[in-house]
């Protein structure tokens, strides 16, 4: 178990600094053990991911429950939710990763959680938000602003938080005008190309194998985004 132990505690490191592209070998490495003893204990990778992020995930959520049961005022209450929320967030570059896929795919421990405290959040603020805001639309708000967190933090961080103040003066009673109505969720069937084949595996192979060298990435759109932020050199 002290194997176990020592190869999940780098793992939660590893991953909160690079996120799940992370070489299994550097999580090796840090916790001191050789590759044979990280696969006996973990298999795949995949299951050393999901074992980090489930605990991650869910003590991210809690700290954001905490935050918003302390706050006294039920304004407050949904502001420091979100703050503390995005602040961890924005800490953890795994957790920024799957969390954005959770809308689509929302079988990730920690969304029930964080689901029931913005259920107890709307209660609170009844009165206080424009009428028809729904928990999902916290929920979305929240997944929303997660984005914004990662397409911004390396070149303007803290940003997010100008959006989060932009957003939240959007859910004030004050603002009465009607909402758009609540489209119907859609289910799509799964086709046959709904999982990746092996040779959409094999860059991930050829790292663990240590073969030397990890194929390039595609540009994500959150570097394009990125790039496109930075100021633009004036011509004489």
């Amino acid at each position: 178990m002290r194997n176990r132990d020592a190869i999940v505690e780098a793992a939660a490191e590893v991953l909160a600094e690079q996120g799940t592209a992370v070489d299994v070998r550097e999580i090796a490495r840090r916790s001191g053990v050789g590759m044979g003893t990280l696969y006996r204990h973990f298999p795949k990778k995949e299951d050393l991911v999901h074992t980090v992020l489930r605990k991650d995930f869910s003590e991210w959520a809690e700290s954001a429950r905490r935050a918003a049961i302390e706050a006294e005022e039920p304004w407050a209450a949904l502001t420091d939710f979100y703050q503390q929320a995005l602040t961890g967030y924005a800490r953890h570059r795994a957790i920024m990763e799957r969390f954005a896929l959770t809308w689509a795919d929302p079988d990730l421990e920690g969304i029930h959680q964080l689901r029931l405290v913005i259920e107890e959040l709307c209660a609170r603020a009844t009165g206080l938000l424009r009428p028809g805001v729904t928990t999902d639309d916290l929920l979305l708000l929240l997944v929303s602003l997660g984005h914004a967190v990662q397409i911004t933090g390396e070149c303007r961080p803290l940003m997010w938080n100008r959006l989060l103040r932009i957003s939240l003066d959007g859910l004030r009673a004050d603002h009465d005008e009607p909402l758009p109505a609540t489209p119907a969720p859609t289910t799509h069937p799964r086709t046959h190309n709904s999982h990746p084949d092996k040779s959409s595996r094999l860059p991930t192979l050829r790292r663990i194998r240590g073969t030397g060298k990890s194929p390039d990435r595609p540009r994500s759109p959150a570097a394009a985004l990125r790039r496109c932020a930075q100021p633009a050199l004036s011509v004489a």
